[in-house]
């Protein structure tokens, strides 16, 4: 049985409907008591929705969040977060009004964003927060990650104007089926990097881990880990990258993998 077990949130454990299956939700409960570790990889922020998940599936671990910059431990609220290359946020700031485009900055445990673009309201809903605009310099902690919020067909140009500096994770949620996530690490983070991480700290290596996930943010965690799990639902990066397939979102799939989990 593997011992440390990773699941990515939208597409993954949350479906279309925007809610977890109960089906899935006892299959976590069944996999803790086996003496599993789940992990929450996402590229959510470590408050709103995703931290219920979190403590939902371990309330006494380790999980990451903001594609690998905010690693977090929900019970003692350590961290292992990596800092935003801040000296890039005035011309982000630029291109964003020059574009359109929503930009967000993050900490640990706040984030901000000054549009009030249709984007910028819907995604705090998905993230399950009220709607209040602020400027950055009012960002409570220090900025872990900057994320644009474009149109889904502007993806690749938004991602050729970014700079070397940064890891680039392009996501997409079912629930925002027009609009595109790019997360902005510094360079070299990533939710592979937090996987290695947390393995570490579990005396584990990453041959002994399974990641669950559905897009491009998490090929590269699936690539590194023994055992990558690609959703029926996943994108071809994804698939490619995985070693064992599993069934759509909506139809309970990550309880296949949980299930094979307990088999390797």
């Amino acid at each position: 049985m593997l011992k440390l077990v990773c699941i990515d949130v939208d597409g993954t454990l949350v479906g279309s409907s925007g809610t977890v299956l109960e089906e899935v939700w006892e299959a976590t409960r069944e996999a803790r008591k086996r003496g599993q570790h789940l992990v929450l990889c996402t590229g959510r922020p470590a408050f709103g929705k995703a931290l219920g998940y979190a403590k939902q599936l371990d309330p006494e671990g380790w999980h990451i969040f903001q594609n690998g910059a905010s690693i977090y431990h929900v019970q003692t609220e350590e961290t292992l977060s990596v800092p935003f290359p801040e000296e890039l946020l005035p011309e982000f700031e630029r291109l964003g009004k020059e574009k359109n485009w929503v930009l967000e900055l993050y900490s640990d445990t706040d984030y901000a964003v000054e549009d009030t673009h249709r984007f910028a309201r819907e995604h705090a809903d998905l993230l399950g927060l009220p709607f209040d605009p602020k400027p950055f310099s009012a960002l409570k902690g220090t900025p872990v990650r900057a994320q644009w919020v474009v149109p889904i067909e502007q993806t690749q140009e938004c991602m050729a104007l970014m700079p070397e500096s940064v890891t680039l994770s392009p996501a997409g949620s079912p629930i925002m089926p027009d609009a595109m996530f790019i997360s902005m690490t510094r360079r070299g983070v990533s939710k592979a990097s937090g996987i290695e991480k947390i393995a570490a700290r579990l005396g584990l290596t990453v041959d002994q881990v399974m990641m669950v996930g559905d897009g491009h943010n998490d090929a590269e965690a699936m690539r590194v880990v023994g055992h990558g799990v690609a959703m029926a639902n996943a994108d071809d990066e994804a698939r490619a990258a995985a070693n064992h397939h599993v069934g759509h979102v909506d139809e309970g799939g990550l309880i296949e993998a949980l299930e094979l989990s307990w088999t390797l």
